[in-house]
């Protein structure tokens, strides 16, 4: 049986041991409901508690500020709808051309009934320019959304800088840190949000688990009616193990990232000098300051769908423009936005590497990549 590398950690992570030793208990002795009031549901009420502040710790929240959801996706559309409902005015909402189609789609949808959208756009590295927003932004804005690190190239933005520009024209900022959370710091208070979206899966906790960050004071409308779980603001069941496992892999990812972005930008290194010591042509997508490990790569003349399945054959995976919408085969948004050439556009693969690469694994992808690329 041929070995997995599997690189595609941006798509989603392998589920840490911890997180999942953390989770047993309460999927199998303690499954108590933490809304009931028996002391059988202490446990499980208890664990929601201690997952709330450790999770509050890791980004410099208060435990209060913390919201339980099913993911990124949900936490983005309740920031885009929960905040375009609140308002009877129908002001307007500001997002940027390379988000997540979390945030994108979400936009289409409140459009359609008259909240009007405005679109930045970003520099050939993918990064949205503070004077641009200053620009676009008036008294009339309720909302900027812009997201901390994008999914497909990894080029960071500067958030407390369009943060400062929208508070001081009265209007709230939300970021979409889903692939930023345990993979980089982030400190609420120092990037200046209203909101900001996280989801488990991306930083080797379970999936269909995430967290809404909301500041204290900030309005936003409930998003799922029902009970009163989370404050009143998120109605449900409370899946108390996915909380769990979130919060544990969170705080070790967090523990460790300094040493983690020291051995990925080793293991970059080295997948890119044997690229070019081949003399292949390609072009490296994202800005400089980029998520550590995410390689978005396009290759002259070639067509990435065939390249992933070319790759797939020998146990490799990767991805080919946005993982989350992998039966689309035409150019990406986010390298239409950037403007790349489609001679190279048309050849992008994504690789993205964890901490659980090997240099092994690293220069395999990278012979394997030279000899189709041959």
């Amino acid at each position: 049986m041929k070995r997995l590398i599997y690189a595609d950690n941006a798509a989603t992570t392998q589920l840490d041991k911890n997180a999942f030793e953390a989770m047993q208990p309460f999927l199998l002795n303690e499954y108590g409901n933490a809304s009931q009031p028996y002391s059988f549901s202490r446990a499980a009420k208890n664990a929601i508690r201690n997952s709330r502040e450790t999770i509050a710790r890791c980004i410099g929240a208060s435990p209060e500020e913390i919201l339980f959801t099913s993911g990124g996706t949900e936490s983005d559309n309740w920031v885009i709808k929960g905040s375009a409902f609140y308002d009877e005015k129908k002001q307007e909402t500001i997002t940027s051309s390379i988000e997540h189609h979390a945030i994108l789609r979400a936009c289409e949808d409140i459009e359609r009934i008259g909240y009007p959208v405005t679109y930045l756009s970003t520099d050939p590295s993918g990064t949205v320019q503070p004077e641009e927003l200053s620009e676009k932004i008036s008294s009339k804005t309720r909302l900027v959304s812009v997201m901390l690190a994008n999914n497909e190239i990894g080029s960071i933005q500067d958030i407390a800088a369009l943060a400062e520009i929208s508070h001081l024209a009265g209007a709230l900022f939300h970021t979409d840190a889903v692939q930023a959370v345990g993979h980089i710091k982030v400190d609420v208070d120092a990037l200046g949000v209203d909101m900001l979206s996280a989801s488990a899966h991306k930083f080797n906790g379970p999936k269909g688990i995430g967290f809404l960050y909301l500041r204290k004071g900030t309005p936003l409308r409930s998003y799922i009616s029902g009970g009163a779980q989370e404050s009143g603001m998120r109605a449900g069941t409370e899946n108390v193990a996915s909380i769990v496992g979130m919060a544990e892999a969170l705080q070790k990812n967090v523990a460790g990232l300094e040493d983690t972005e020291i051995y990925l930008d080793k293991l970059e290194k080295k997948l890119l000098n044997v690229l070019h010591s081949g003399n292949i042509d390609f072009v490296r997508n994202g800005s400089k300051n980029h998520l550590p490990g995410n390689i978005s790569l396009s290759f002259r003349n070639m067509d990435g769908e065939a390249l992933l399945h070319r790759l797939d054959l020998l146990g490799i995976c990767v991805s080919t423009g946005s993982a989350c919408d992998s039966q689309n085969t035409q150019i990406s948004h986010v390298l239409q936005a950037i403007g790349l050439d489609e001679v190279y556009a048309k050849g992008t693969i994504r690789i993205s590497l964890s901490k659980y690469n090997t240099e092994s694994d690293v220069q395999e992808i990278a012979n394997a990549l030279l000899r189709i690329l041959r």
